[in-house]
């Protein structure tokens, strides 16, 4: 997993501004008591910390893959028309 795909399964999971937050403030023990953030600059894999991250904010197995292109394209064009 790239650090983009992280990004955006963050994003779809959390929302944009919400998942900064999340990876920036939610301090995972998993991670070995860093936040999201902090363990990519460490040099975690990806992949690993989103895995930490649906294990302790409860995300349901059946979105951790994160939404499918066409629910992408329509909440983008929901935001768009606000």
């Amino acid at each position: 997993m790239r650090h983009s795909d992280f990004w955006r399964l963050m994003e779809d999971e959390f929302g944009k501004g919400y998942a900064r937050s999340v990876a920036s403030d939610q301090v995972i023990s998993a991670l070995d008591e860093r936040t999201p953030a902090q363990a990519l600059d460490a040099g975690v894999p990806p992949r690993q910390v989103w895995a930490a991250v649906c294990e302790a904010m409860n995300v349901p197995p059946e979105r951790r893959l994160g939404l499918d292109p066409d629910e992408r394209r329509k909440q983008r064009g929901r935001a768009g028309s606000r």
